[in-house]
């Protein structure tokens, strides 16, 4: 395959062993995802609320168009939150309490 030994060291894997990194795993990766799940949960649990009050009332596509806007609109308040959280929360809050 090429021609160098199998112990000599390749350039830019200085801290890999076997195919492993000694990098820790990302620390904001478990909130992404922990926030896409909910966003798309809000979405499906809004809608399907909207199609029981349809059914219920006898309206067609009334309410489960008005639960997938409170579904949105929870995924975008949601999104809106981690970045904070992600980015510390220091902007918004030092210019208050003067």
């Amino acid at each position: 395959m090429t021609d160098r030994p199998d112990n000599e060291k390749v350039p830019g894997r200085e801290g890999e062993e076997q195919g492993r990194s000694n990098r820790p795993p990302a620390k904001g990766s478990g909130a992404a995802y922990q926030g896409a799940i909910e966003a798309v949960f809000a979405i499906l649990i809004a809608a399907f609320l909207g199609n029981l009050a349809d059914d219920h009332f006898g309206t067609s596509p009334r309410y489960v168009l008005i639960g997938f806007a409170i579904g949105f609109a929870s995924f975008v308040l949601r999104l809106v939150r981690l970045g904070r959280a992600q980015q510390g929360g220091t902007e918004s809050d030092e210019g208050e309490g003067n």
